[in-house]
């Protein structure tokens, strides 16, 4: 999955033709390593619909900040350079394809 940061983000999310997912994310989240393996799955999956990508909450915490992102992980769809949804906490992977598939 691709990491995005401060220097990329407005160019992989905000400027997309796809909707894209964020996963606000941390090394030391043991929620965000549990989703992990389904968020993988699903970027594969849904790969010509939906853009997903990655943001290190404690390498680019200016992102975090400016999306007010309190609890990890944190699910943002993003589609036409605004938020449409949110997803908080974790969840197995037919709950965030279901999520997904209702918010694209």
């Amino acid at each position: 999955m691709q990491q995005v940061n401060e220097a990329n983000f407005d160019q992989e999310v905000l400027k997309n033709d796809k909707p894209v997912l964020v996963d606000f994310s941390a090394v030391w989240c043991g929620s965000c390593r549990q989703i992990a393996p389904f968020v993988d799955q699903i970027a594969e999956e849904m790969s010509s619909d939906l853009k997903i990508v990655q943001v290190d909450v404690d390498e680019a915490e200016p992102l975090a900040v400016k999306y007010d992102i309190q609890s990890l992980p944190t699910l943002l769809l993003f589609k036409g350079g605004e938020v449409k949804a949110a997803h908080i906490g974790g969840a197995g992977k037919s709950e965030l394809l279901d999520w997904i598939k209702a918010n694209i």
